[in-house]
């Protein structure tokens, strides 16, 4: 097993986690800060990583303050089980979580919790060694992906089935020509162990692909947004009973972060060095050139991804990374009956009983980002048709 993996200790606390026995401590943790706290501060707990972007902005930009709501300083956080851990048990209140791992915190672990919007869309590439041309090539071979409920998990292993290539979970022994290992590790240690050769690729949200391109240890094979068009990867998730006991708390919560969803696309230079570790704030340890290739790509990277066939649908128009807050139901519907035929790690039994159209319904609260977008303008504001529906497209080439 790659050194750089999660470890299995901390994949079995995460597990547990989210179980219902695993959740209750943690929940009866919240129980008890809610009632010491009913009027809690904002709280943002965050990874480094381009999809906390809007939660980040509206902190810098001062949009929650100007709101009225006092705000404390975001949480770095290290990994998704320190996240999950950190928003259960209520020592923070808004958080960005992959959308599938919101989808195993309800149903799963039953945690009180919905989204309410989401936070990006796009943003996360399949970035393989220089020496792989082609998904073939990765047969035989260790891909990492950030975590088993990711939208990653999910395109990688369509993308793969789709090649003629089995996923498989297993730790050890050899693989098949036709085989190819998925680990599960932090997304820090990608580009370092894709340099030390002990993977030969990873699946991921920005900017970690820009920067093993940056650093010229690896090259993006394909954009996830390439696959799964305008798809969310992070969401933002948030208890139950903000949403219910603190209706305009939350109304203003969700406006501070579609404002700074919709300053964010104007602004896509200023918000590479806000998010730098040179940014005021040091939000996070990436130089602004690398998040700048992220948020403001050249037309020439446009160009040379054309070429090889990193982006193939040219007629989808699709920006390397872009924000739009309305969560589609049409998404949820799909992302459920993809994950069902996705293998994670762990007992997934849950996922087979959800029905798809039920998860929309009940995981997401559309309620106050609908407002949240009419005040910001509509829909047209995110560079998006006029309506709250619209038909998914995949495809798996």
């Amino acid at each position: 097993m790659c050194e750089h993996a999660m470890s299995r200790r901390d994949w079995l606390k995460l597990v547990s986690m989210l179980t219902v026995t695993g959740a209750a401590p943690l929940l009866r943790a919240l129980d008890a800060r809610a009632a010491a706290e009913p009027d809690a501060p904002v709280r943002i707990g965050y990874l480094p990583i381009t999809d906390a972007t809007p939660l980040l902005v509206a902190h810098h930009n001062g949009y929650f303050a100007s709101a009225g709501l006092q705000a404390e300083p975001p949480v770095l956080l290290r990994s998704w089980a320190q996240l999950i851990e950190a928003f259960l048990s209520g020592q923070v209140n808004v958080v960005h979580l992959l959308s599938p791992m919101t989808v195993w915190a309800r149903y799963g672990a039953k945690a009180p919790a919905k989204v309410v919007a989401w936070n990006h869309v796009n943003g996360s590439a399949l970035t393989v060694a220089p020496g792989i041309a082609t998904l073939a090539d990765l047969g035989g071979k260790t891909v990492a992906v950030p975590f088993w409920y990711s939208i990653h998990n999910v395109v990688l292993q369509d993308m793969l089935r789709a090649h003629g290539l089995t996923p498989v979970l297993t730790n050890g022994g050899a693989l098949k020509p036709n085989e190819v290992r998925l680990v599960v590790m932090s997304p820090s240690d990608m580009p370092p162990a894709l340099a030390g050769r002990q993977i030969a690729g990873f699946i991921v949200a920005e900017p970690f692909n820009a920067e093993a391109e940056k650093l010229k240890i690896g090259k993006i094979l394909r954009f996830t947004g390439d696959v799964w068009r305008n798809h969310a990867c992070c969401v933002v998730f948030m208890h139950e009973r903000d949403l219910s006991g603190r209706p305009q708390w939350t109304q203003k919560v969700v406006d501070a972060i579609v404002e700074a969803q919709r300053w964010t696309r104007a602004h896509p230079q200023e918000t590479a060095q806000l998010l730098s570790r040179s940014g005021a704030n040091h939000y996070t340890p990436h130089t602004a050139d690398v998040l700048a290739d992220v948020l403001a790509p050249s037309t020439a990277a446009e160009g040379r991804y054309l070429a090889d066939r990193a982006i193939v649908h040219a007629d989808w128009h699709e920006k390397r990374i872009d924000f739009q807050p309305y969560p589609y139901p049409s998404y949820t519907e799909e992302l459920v009956r993809r994950l069902k035929s996705t293998q994670v790690d762990g007992n997934a039994a849950f996922v087979a009983q959800l029905d798809p159209q039920f998860v929309a319904r009940d995981l997401v609260d559309d309620s106050f980002v609908r407002k949240s977008i009419a005040a910001a303008g509509g829909m047209q504001a995110f560079g998006q048709p006029p309506t709250f529906e619209r038909t998914e497209t995949v495809l798996v080439q």
